[in-house]
């Protein structure tokens, strides 16, 4: 097995970002090793995971993707709370087989590092020298916050009818509600003034699932039973530049978002895929040009996304009528102007390769 030190690139953090990393790193011939300090939690949280059909391809080249058990999305419906306007999305909208995919971040982390451990990458709790240390640990030091003033609920529910390939996103007044298809019920993620939360989540399960009937409606079934409540804060923390003295930064290190549209791992695995690509030639992977030039390629998507995902999170909230008349006349408009309806499930899949 070969040694830390040995490495050309030492990835910082073992989530499924960083693993990606290390496994395109590997496929191309370069030196790579994992640098993971924290122990393992004996259990996480449940953490539902949608992956835009562009994640999958970079899992795929990764050589990940087979075996992971995942929940298709061919379609997602949008609404809001309280005012009239809607739009539907869907696979063949977009020209692809299907939009997405819904998968529980445990088994996708395992599988990564399963796969990581069968190509025989380093993995290791001390960071040993390298050309270039690549931070994808979470959040780092010195990134821009802007907290939304949320939480989300995080959650199991069932549904009668079970859910099927359907996805629905409602904006409510008090934040968006996402429902997303796993094994046949829905992972809830529900935006809300954090002391709401607090109680909803310590709430009966008839209390729970009234209140979520309440925000959602019927669309989507009735309401029968919830599992794996849990919460979480939503902020919006942007690094202002991804790279330093060799040193590159890549998903949630270079930036964290609000779950809205399911953009942040989606965002952080195209990251990896830009800086492998960046990396595969180099012969200094730290070199100063070398990683000008993956922060040049990665700005214009990030930066986008980052702006859409802030505008949904915060351009939704709030029960103004004016404001819900002009969102449910955008949600209409985007509905049935089928160019508009294409770029915009192009652009959250592919990020800005989507555009013209």
């Amino acid at each position: 097995m070969q040694s830390t030190m040995l490495a050309e690139v030492s990835v910082r953090g073992a989530g499924p970002v960083g693993c990606v990393l290390a496994l395109l790193l590997h496929a191309a011939g370069r030196k790579v090793c994992l640098v993971e300090k924290k122990p393992a939690a004996a259990k996480t949280p449940f953490r539902p995971i949608a992956l835009s059909h562009a994640s999958r391809l970079i899992l795929e080249r990764a050589g990940a993707w087979h075996g992971l058990e995942t929940t298709p999305i061919d379609r997602i419906h949008i609404s809001q709370q309280g005012a009239f306007g809607r739009s539907c999305l869907s696979a063949a909208d977009a020209g692809v087989p299907v939009l997405g995919y819904v998968v529980a971040y445990e088994a996708l982390l395992r599988a990564l590092l399963d796969h990581v451990r069968e190509k025989r990458i380093p993995l290791e709790a001390g960071a040993g020298g390298a050309s270039l240390v690549v931070h994808a640990e979470g959040s780092a030091s010195g990134a821009e916050d802007r907290d939304y003033g949320q939480e989300a609920i995080v959650a199991l529910v069932s549904t009668r009818p079970t859910a099927t390939d359907t996805a629905w996103e409602r904006f409510t007044p008090q934040g968006p509600l996402a429902l997303l298809p796993l094994a046949g019920r829905y992972c809830l993620v529900w935006g809300m003034h954090p002391e709401r939360a607090r109680v909803l989540c310590d709430a009966p399960e008839a209390e729970f699932l009234q209140a979520l009937a309440g925000a959602f409606g019927a669309r989507a079934g009735a309401f029968i039973a919830v599992a794996e409540r849990a919460r979480a804060p939503l902020a919006l923390r942007v690094r202002p530049s991804r790279v330093g003295e060799r040193e590159a930064y890549i998903g949630n290190a270079a930036q964290s978002l609000h779950p809205v549209a399911g953009q942040g791992l989606n965002l952080g695995l195209r990251d990896a895929w830009d800086l492998a690509q960046v990396l595969r030639e180099a012969q200094d992977p730290g070199e100063a040009r070398v990683l000008q030039r993956y922060a040049a390629a990665r700005r214009p998507d990030a930066m986008t996304t980052v702006r859409v995902t802030d505008f949904l999170a915060r351009g939704f909230l709030g029960a103004n009528p004016l404001a819900g008349l002009v969102r449910g006349f955008g949600l209409t408009a985007l509905d049935i102007c089928l160019p508009a309806k294409r770029f915009f499930a192009r652009r959250m899949i592919y990020g800005t390769s989507a555009l013209p």
